[in-house]
């Protein structure tokens, strides 16, 4: 259960999709040649994968959108999770003056994908883990929330506004092993879950920083809960 409801809205997720697009947008005049061989906040990663990666998922989940609403199913990558890493690879060695327009067209694309969803698209099936389009959407909305932090640009996990902090502990508290009874509770507002069965575990700190532990990244403030539970695999 959670006391408060983080269901988000299609015209609310749009509205989010816009500020994540535009922020993200201001932030390429600065991406240098330095910047993208810098490292990024994932292991083995510079920022140049981060960014190949947004741009590739972007668009990925951008067909969904295309395709959804003319009744078409397609996957969401061509051939698979190799061809995704594959593509992530090879984008990340390019240059930062290619890596700066082609991140800006794929928005483009991205932008006009989403925009044209109409309102009874949303609960139209896609390959997107066999679910419905509002679900591609809420996925893209977390790819873009959390690479542009770990892109190191400026923007983290303590800049994540409150509906998605909350939509990301919704969405990811299912990481917490079995066999335990798992309490969230935000310091810093009404936000409470309760996960499970099993062993009570509470944990409580900023919102922000329960999001961010959940989604395996650093918070910025400290957590109750010693030692917090381990998380499995993502979702």
């Amino acid at each position: 259960m959670a006391v408060t409801d983080a269901v988000v809205a299609p015209a609310d997720l749009l509205a989010a999709l816009d500020r994540g697009h535009r922020r993200l947008r201001d932030l390429l005049p600065v991406i240098t040649e330095d910047t993208v061989r810098a490292p990024s906040a994932l292991p083995g990663w510079t920022r140049g994968h981060v960014l190949s990666h947004i741009e590739g998922v972007g668009l990925a989940l951008a067909r969904q959108a295309r395709y959804a609403p003319r009744g078409r199913l397609i996957e969401v990558y061509d051939g698979g999770r190799p061809a995704r890493d594959a593509a992530i690879e090879a984008g990340s060695r390019r240059g930062a003056a290619v890596l700066r327009p082609a991140l800006a067209d794929a928005l483009d694309e991205i932008e006009a994908s989403w925009s044209a969803v109409g309102p009874a698209d949303w609960a139209r099936p896609v390959r997107y883990r066999d679910g419905v389009l509002l679900d591609a959407g809420l996925a893209w909305w977390r790819e873009l929330e959390i690479h542009t932090a770990d892109a190191l640009l400026g923007p983290g996990p303590a800049d994540w506004a409150p509906p998605f902090a909350a939509h990301v502990v919704e969405f990811l508290a299912r990481r917490v092993a079995g066999g335990v009874r798992l309490t969230l509770t935000a310091s810093d507002g009404p936000w409470s879950w309760t996960r499970g069965t099993g062993t009570p575990v509470a944990v409580s700190g900023r919102l922000t920083d329960l999001a961010a532990w959940l989604a395996g990244r650093h918070p910025a403030g400290t957590l109750t809960g010693d030692p917090l539970p381990e998380l499995g695999p993502w979702p």
